[in-house]
């Protein structure tokens, strides 16, 4: 039993290595420019042992989506541990906006273009996105049932406009050199905040929802 929790935990380590070194060659040479072998040498590892845990680029790709995805649901569990919904968004527009590393940005951009040659890729993002929405749509009904959230907004649709900005935001700080998120994230919280307060005009984050997608 021991031997194969050590064996698993191996397992997990060295795939972590490897999704940390293929983000690392994705960001400096692109999807396309890395080769396998790259990828490899930058986990110090050789090519054969590198093909028993990811037998493709696609398939380290698909690994590094379900790594941030099982980041999503820890992100999302803090809404679960704090009553404050806004300062919480706020906490984790930072966190990924502002504290996490620029690279984060640029790999996603990296995945967002290939998705539109590639439509293993663009299944990908969308389940993604689905995911998101769907976890973003469940925040705001319980924070709507708390009375945070306007009763005139419809969960889903602002979710979908939230879906919007931030992707905007990883797309300015990927390749904006004036990008500064001190600023402009506050600046798209705010915005969000008057959304789910009902400032905005009746049936516009709908209206803004559609016009994203």
């Amino acid at each position: 039993m021991l031997e194969h929790a050590q064996h698993a935990a191996l397992q997990i380590d060295r795939q972590s290595r490897i999704l940390d070194a293929a983000e690392r060659c994705f960001v400096r040479s692109g999807f396309h420019r890395t080769t396998m072998q790259d990828v490899a040498a930058e986990a110090g590892m050789s090519p054969g042992n590198l093909y028993r845990y990811f037998p493709s680029k696609d398939a380290i790709v698909a690994g590094l989506t379900e790594r941030d995805r099982s980041q999503l649901a820890q992100d999302f569990a803090a809404f679960e541990n704090d009553a404050d919904f806004m300062a919480t968004f706020m906490a984790l527009g930072r966190k990924h906006f502002e504290e996490e590393p620029r690279e984060r940005a640029v790999m996603c951009l990296e995945i967002w273009a290939e998705s539109a040659r590639n439509p293993v890729f663009a299944a990908m993002c969308a389940e993604f996105e689905q995911d998101l929405v769907r976890r973003l749509t469940e925040v705001l009904q319980k924070a709507q049932a708390r009375g945070e959230v306007a009763a005139s907004i419809d969960p889903e649709a602002a979710a979908a406009v939230i879906l919007t900005l931030g992707n905007g935001l990883f797309v300015r700080r990927a390749i904006a050199p004036e990008f500064d998120a001190a600023r402009e994230v506050p600046y798209v919280i705010a915005l969000i905040g008057a959304m789910l307060k009902g400032v905005l005009p009746s049936g516009a984050a709908r209206h803004m929802a559609e016009a994203g997608a």
